[in-house]
């Protein structure tokens, strides 16, 4: 069993205002020390502010790992403690980018979360971090992280156990789904949900389809 330890919980720090139609981001998130709750919708006390695209069940919770923040640190000359992308979690020990999707994650003793889908970045996070190009940077890096969904709620500290308890056969990680599927691996996740092994997330589900160019369900 991979584990790993649970570096910081990171909530939203304040509400900053945005050009698009929500009006405000919560991207701004920062460590909070304690005990910290985790409920179907992600941590007591945390917003996301546009649930389309950064909240609800299927992405509750967004997990970084350390050493993908210590990559950023040396290329950007600049540290990235934990929230500076929006995080939930920090993480050390767990690659959370290459994390299998429907990985289970036992958190301290209460907590188990499943890997859902990668993070996608948006122009939010570009005006927020104030890096020249990031969204293509980031991308073209492909050092993600990974939603979660919680399958279990209970409370977490810093300093918890990551402990990886179960990982799907299929082997399809959050960093294959967001390079973009090929045929093996876009029928691996879809025979696993038919299975009935792995729920795959709407946009999951939508890149497997387009990567067998077969169209997505309305």
């Amino acid at each position: 069993m991979t584990s790993g330890t649970l570096l910081a919980v990171c909530r939203v720090h304040e509400l900053l205002p945005t050009r698009d139609s929500t009006g405000v981001t919560a991207i701004d998130k920062r460590a909070v020390a304690g005990p910290v709750n985790v409920h179907p919708l992600g941590l007591t006390g945390d917003v996301q502010a546009s649930r389309k695209h950064h909240g609800g069940p299927t992405k509750a919770v967004y997990a970084y790992s350390q050493e993908d923040a210590d990559f950023w640190a040396a290329q950007l000359g600049r540290d990235v403690p934990p929230g500076l992308f929006g995080e939930n979690l920090r993480v050390g020990g767990i690659d959370a980018s290459h994390a299998v999707i429907g990985e289970r994650w036992s958190v301290g003793d209460q907590v188990v979360l499943e890997v859902t889908m990668p993070r996608t970045p948006c122009v939010n996070f570009a005006r927020y971090l104030g890096e020249k190009s990031w969204v293509k940077r980031f991308s073209e890096a492909n050092r993600v992280g990974t939603y979660l969904r919680v399958v279990v709620k209970g409370s977490i500290t810093a300093g918890d156990p990551v402990r990886i308890s179960s990982v799907p056969d299929h082997g399809v990680t959050a960093a294959q789904v967001y390079a973009g599927l090929d045929e093996a691996r876009a029928l691996a996740l879809l025979d696993a949900a038919a299975a009935g092994s792995l729920t795959l997330t709407p946009q999951v589900r939508k890149a497997a389809l387009q990567a067998l160019k077969v169209a997505a369900p309305a």
